[in-house]
């Protein structure tokens, strides 16, 4: 199946600043100090090293990204090497999670350090009132989280600049005797403990460089991706980089590390020194910047995680719905209510060991792919190759062992018992959701019926046709023509016995012929008689005493009078029959041949794909799935209206048939596109999904299909699809709040 696309919208500006400011987050604020505590002034050693062993993976994620542009990161890697298997789930899976709780401690700690500027804030509230602003600038396009970032971005670089630059040429500020006391930047003797506490701080560090994955989670986003990834990665990490090692020697420079060893406010304390009155409040400023940008690129990269995990089959289809804004709304939506219940249960601590943990992992396997997809693809198009292969490859994947050897214990024991969950998860789901599935169709009843309520026997026959077609393509299906005799309701119990003897005759002559259609498609089939008040009322209790009517087949009313169209037997079935509803205008339906089916998304319009399959299957007939978009579309709107329209077949059948023909018009509307698409290729039958408006009481299926039924030439199948009252209220209502917008 064709997958929907993102739309490329980031330029390099905005991409280079989602890896920068994505990158430099609060914990440079606090971490400055601790790390100086193991290797004193030897941190600019071990940031350097850092720095440098992140090359090795920011090469290989620049030829990863630019061969396959798309979204998803180190889960698109993994699965092109390996296939769509348990690896690729857990890879695809840390990395979201990793992400996701990410966002959530950044949001809490945006609070929190927003609360040292105004005391009576509340914490909870606070941080998920940011994670919701975040979520709306999501949904309503990428493009608008680029310009934040790099109007959030530019403050955090102005600020942590005028550190560096005021710490330097300041008389209070950088001097080389407070930063290498001795003239010697090592302070532990022996070269083997100055060596192993520079490494034990280069592995703490060395997350701090991480945040340039973001760029590679969102490929499929990013204008011009051959130019502009290796160079937003490249750029961003070396724009990391300086400024750590900078902003470092200015801090150990100013205050000797034996009085910043363990302080979380160590750049703080040096701002103060320098920067007396206003340095601290800067710092502090800076600090909440970090934990804005944290928030925005962490909820990028898991909402994109989700999404392309969704489009794989590895978690529920609807996460890999598009919005009009072409973002994965239901994915944004979804882990932002993920990331709120985190900030406000209390668990961002705890679920904060997934973000150094999960990473190691994700890092190790998307190396090896490196090295797998050279093999299996030698020749496909590398728009950037990693110089010096394979040694980058190696280089990542020692750096991984590297950062094992130096990770905490605690952290890698969550990691092993977080995979093994997700490993259960993986294997033990599918076939619980299986045997549920089994259950729920055991307990429930049967819809096993089609029920033609006729009122006229010259349209039973072909009401009863296309009955026993659609019966035919369903397993122990059997028809009930049920005949309604309609009487005052003063003289129902009266007339009931005359009334059926006397009808008796005509019913059996009707069964006769009715019987030889059915039968010649071996379908059972049997009549019903009832003798009722009204004939709407009669159907409705037919439907209500069994629960086994899958569907409700009727004849087209005739011409609408809106004035009494709410009185309409078939209009109130429409509105209260607790099952599908169909109704069929027939203007010489005989052999089919040619099927159109309109396709909008909606539950009817899906519905009215099952059906014209169906009849094509048992006919050995050709469908044309139509799908119209008003205006012009550019050739990636093409693809993508391509792409939802196949995934609504998908979604509905399982598959694309080789039977059923897709195709996108490009139409001033949406009625007369579907009237063109009939003068272009003649179809003897059309299946129309209801509109919304099926649902008032001016319209019988809504103005569009009545107006179509109104002009075409050949028979037409409209169709209704039940969904109980409160969850079509609620998807109509959220229909209109999204096309008001």
């Amino acid at each position: 199946m064709a997958k929907r696309r993102l739309k490329r919208q980031l330029n390099l500006a905005q991409i280079v600043m989602l890896g920068t400011a994505g990158t430099i987050a609060a914990e440079i604020f606090v971490l400055t100090g601790h790390a100086a505590a193991i290797a004193g002034p030897g941190l600019v050693i071990a940031l350097l090293l850092g720095g440098l062993f992140s090359y090795s993976i920011a090469l290989n994620y620049g030829e990863l990204a630019t061969t396959f542009p798309f979204t998803g990161g180190a889960l698109t890697y993994v699965r092109e090497a390996f296939g769509t298997n348990v690896l690729s789930y857990l890879v695809g899976a840390l990395d979201c999670l990793s992400s996701t709780f990410y966002a959530a401690l950044s949001a809490v700690g945006f609070a929190y350090s927003l609360g040292l500027f105004v005391p009576a804030l509340p914490i909870v509230p606070t941080a998920i009132a940011t994670v919701l602003v975040f979520v709306v600038l999501n949904v309503l396009g990428v493009n608008n989280l680029g310009n934040v970032q790099i109007v959030l971005g530019s403050l955090l670089l102005a600020a942590l600049l005028a550190f560096v630059v005021v710490g330097f040429v300041s008389p209070l500020g950088f001097h080389w005797s407070v930063f290498a006391p001795g003239g010697s930047i090592l302070i532990h003797r022996g070269l083997w403990a100055n060596l192993s506490r520079i490494m034990a701080t280069a592995a703490l560090v060395y997350n701090a460089y991480v945040g340039f994955e973001v760029i590679a989670d969102d490929a499929e986003e990013m204008q011009n991706p051959a130019r502009n990834i290796p160079a937003g990665i490249l750029l961003s990490l070396t724009l990391c980089m300086a400024v750590y090692v900078l902003v470092a020697m200015v801090t150990l420079g100013t205050i000797p590390w034996q009085q910043l060893a363990g302080s979380e406010t160590a750049l703080s304390d040096a701002a103060q020194r320098f920067l007396p009155g206003v340095g601290v409040f800067m710092m502090g400023l800076a600090g909440i910047v970090g934990t804005l940008t944290s928030v925005n690129t962490a909820m990028l990269s898991a909402t994109r995680e989700a999404f392309s995990m969704s489009r794989d089959g590895m978690l529920p289809r609807p996460l890999s719905r598009l919005s009009r804004f072409r973002t994965p709304y239901v994915s944004i939506l979804a882990v932002g209510g993920i990331v709120c219940l985190v900030a406000a249960i209390g668990l961002v601590d705890f679920l904060s060991y997934i973000s150094s943990s999960g990473y190691l992992f994700v890092l190790f396997w998307a190396s090896l792919a490196m090295l797998r997809l050279r093999k299996l693809y030698p020749d496909v198009k590398r728009p950037f190759r990693v110089p010096f292969f394979p040694l980058t490859a190696y280089v990542a994947m020692g750096t991984c062992f590297f950062l094992i050897a130096f990770t905490a214990t605690r952290a890698l024991l969550f990691g092993a018992g977080l995979l093994a969950t997700l490993t259960l998860l993986y294997y033990g789901v599918p076939p619980l959701a299986r045997a549920l599935t089994m259950r729920v169709r055991a307990i429930e009843p049967s819809k096993d019926r089609v029920l033609v309520p006729v009122a006229n026997p010259r349209t039973a026959e072909k009401l009863v046709h296309l009955a026993a077609i659609l019966a035919q393509a369903s397993e122990d299906t059997s028809i009930c023509v049920l005949t309604v005799a309609p009487v005052a309701p003063d003289r129902v119990q009266g007339m009931a016995s005359r009334l059926s003897s006397r009808l008796a005759p005509r019913q059996r002559a009707l069964l006769r012929r009715l019987l030889s259609e059915a039968g010649s498609r071996n379908v059972p089939l049997y009549t019903k008689l009832r003798v009722h008040s009204s004939i709407s009322a009669s159907v409705l209790e037919e439907i209500e005493s069994s629960g086994d009517v899958k569907l409700v087949l009727l004849g087209w009313p005739g011409p609408l009078d809106a004035r009494k169209l709410a009185e309409n037997p078939v209009k109130v079935l429409l509105q209260k029959a607790r099952t599908n509803v169909a109704v069929l205008l027939d203007q010489g339906l005989q052999d089919v041949r040619q099927v159109l089916v309109p396709v909008g998304g909606g539950p009817h319009s899906r519905l009215a794909v099952r059906l014209a399959f169906e009849i094509a299957e048992q006919e050995g007939a050709e469908v044309t799935a139509l799908y119209c978009h008003c205006g012009e579309q550019s050739a990636d709107e093409l693809q993508d209206s391509m792409a939802l329209l196949r995934e609504v077949i998908e979604d509905e059948l399982g598959q694309v048939p080789r039977r059923i023909h897709t195709r996108v018009a490009c139409v001033d509307s949406v009625p007369g596109g579907i009237l063109a698409e009939t003068a272009r290729q003649p179809a003897d039958l059309i299946v129309l999904g209801a509109s919304e408006e099926w649902a008032s009481q001016t319209r019988l299926f809504g103005s569009i299909d009545d107006w179509i039924v109104d002009q075409v030439k050949c028979s037409a199948l409209l169709v209704r699809r039940y969904e109980p009252a409160p969850i079509a209220w609620i998807r109509r209502t959220s229909k209109g709040i999204g096309n008001h917008k």
